[in-house]
């Protein structure tokens, strides 16, 4: 069995990468939804939802670096182009939301797929 620098089985430490790069990429989809709906948000919850989504895609950005870095120390590299991002998510992708149940909708969908 081969390790790598930490210690940890050389295969494993592969198959989790791609499964951490995964989710790096849905991540980076959500965080990308995130801060379109919050700046393009309209309608009468404006005020609360324009709030609740800069705290969300303040929350997201954090696990983004928080994933990567994990895949860095398994000694593999984390995906870092919108093409990978694209290619990789299973996260739905929202464009031009400006609608509060849209948005909500979006958020609701994409926080399913995180959760698979």
């Amino acid at each position: 069995m081969k390790l790598n620098s930490i210690g940890l089985n050389t295969e494993k430490s592969k198959a989790l990468s791609k499964d951490l790069n995964k989710l790096l990429a849905n991540f980076q989809t959500y965080y990308q939804n995130l801060r379109g709906i919050h700046w393009n948000i309209k309608g009468k919850s404006f005020f609360d939802l324009h709030v609740k989504f800069e705290e969300l895609y303040n929350d997201a950005n954090l696990k983004v670096d928080e994933i990567a870095e994990r895949i860095l120390t398994l000694g593999e590299v984390p995906l870092h182009t919108f093409e990978d991002y694209l290619k990789n998510s299973n996260v739905p992708i929202g464009k031009n939301v400006t609608k509060d149940e849209e948005a909500i909708k979006l958020i609701v969908d994409s926080l399913k797929e995180l959760l698979l």
